[in-house]
C-alpha cells in the first residue's frame, strides 16, 4: 500500500501545483493585475468617468515637466545615497561586532533594531519636531553653541541630507542584522586557516568576509533600491516636496497627480517609470547574486 501511494504521488505532478495555488492567485490578483492595470492606465487620459486613449502623450508631458525631471534627480540621489550608507556603515559594524561576546553582539542588534521597529510615521513626526526651527531641540542646541535662525528642513542646500539620513537611520538597522547573521554563520574552516597563515583581522575581514557577503549585499542592495523607491510618508510629514520641490521624488510627485491634480494617467506614467527604474537598477545586482550563488 505505501508503495502504490508514493506511485501515485510521483505520478501525479500536478499535486504540488494545487499547494502553491492559493499564494499564485494572491500574487495574480495584487501584483500582476495592479502592474498591467497601470501600464494600461498610463496610455489613457481620464476626464471623471471617461478615458481617452493618448498613447504615449503621458510620458512626454512628463519629460518636458520641470518638477518632475527635478524629481527623478532627487529620487536616484536618495536611492544611491541611502544604498551606499546602508551598506558601508551595516558592513563596518557587522565586520566590527561579529567574533566579540555574544551578549555585546546582541546588545548592538537590539539597538540599532530599534528604529526599524518603530513606524516610519512616528519616526518622521519626532524628527520633526526636533528639526522644528522655532521650538525644536535641535534649532535649540545649535542656538546655544551660536548657530541661530537654523531651518534644516526649510533649506534647499540642507534638506535632502537631512532626509537622507532620517531615512538611513530608520534603515541600516536590517541590514546589520543580516550581515551579523551572515558572519555568524560562516564556516569556522575559513578563519581557521586564516589564523594559521598568520593573516591579521583586516586581511581575514578583506579576502573571507567581504568575499563570501557578496550575496547578501546583493540581495540588501536590491531591496533597498526598492523600498526607497517607495518612500512617502517621510517626505510628506518633513518637508511635503518643498522647498521649492527640493525634496519631491518620484513616489512623491505621483501622489500628488494621483491624489491631488487627479491626474491619474500622468500618475500611472510615473508609475511604470519607477516599475522600469527599478527592474534596470535591480538586474546586475540580481546577475551578480545568481553567479554567486552558482559558485558556492
Amino acid at each position: 500500500m505505501k508503495k502504490n501511494r508514493r506511485a501515485s504521488v510521483r505520478e501525479n505532478p500536478l499535486s504540488g501545483y494545487l499547494f502553491i495555488a492559493p499564494q499564485m492567485l494572491l500574487m495574480l490578483v495584487f501584483i500582476v493585475y495592479p502592474v498591467i492595470k497601470g501600464f494600461k492606465m498610463s496610455l489613457y487620459e481620464v476626464y471623471g468617468m471617461d478615458s481617452y486613449f493618448v498613447g504615449l502623450a503621458n510620458f512626454e508631458a512628463l519629460f518636458t515637466d520641470a518638477t518632475f525631471v527635478k524629481s527623478i534627480l532627487n529620487t536616484v540621489i536618495f536611492v544611491v545615497a541611502i544604498v551606499v550608507l546602508t551598506i558601508l556603515f551595516a558592513l563596518f559594524v557587522a565586520t566590527t561586532v561579529f567574533d566579540k561576546n555574544s551578549r555585546y553582539v546582541s546588545f548592538i542588534r537590539g539597538s540599532y533594531y530599534l528604529p526599524v521597529m518603530v513606524s516610519m510615521v512616528v519616526m518622521s513626526i519626532i524628527w520633526n519636531f526636533l528639526l522644528n526651527p522655532s521650538n525644536g531641540l535641535i534649532s535649540y542646541v545649535l542656538g546655544r553653541i551660536g548657530i541661530d535662525n537654523v531651518n534644516l528642513l526649510g533649506d534647499v542646500k540642507t534638506v535632502m541630507p537631512v532626509i537622507i539620513f532620517v531615512t538611513f537611520v530608520g534603515n541600516v538597522g536590517q541590514a546589520i542584522i543580516l550581515y551579523l547573521a551572515t558572519m555568524i554563520g560562516l564556516p569556522s574552516d575559513y578563519f581557521e586557516a586564516a589564523q594559521i597563515d598568520g593573516a591579521s583581522r583586516w586581511q581575514r575581514i578583506r579576502y573571507i568576509i567581504i568575499p563570501l557577503m557578496k550575496p547578501t549585499t546583493a540581495y540588501l542592495t536590491i531591496i533597498n533600491i526598492i523600498a526607497v523607491l517607495k518612500i512617502f510618508v517621510v517626505i510628506q510629514l518633513l518637508t511635503g516636496g518643498g522647498p521649492n520641490n527640493a525634496s519631491v521624488t518620484m513616489m512623491y510627485y505621483l501622489y500628488q497627480n494621483a491624489f491631488i491634480y487627479n491626474n491619474t494617467g500622468v500618475a500611472s506614467a510615473i508609475g511604470v517609470l519607477m516599475f522600469v527604474i527599478a527592474i534596470l537598477l535591480s538586474i546586475p545586482q540580481l546577475k551578480s547574486f545568481v553567479t554567486q550563488s552558482k559558485e558556492r
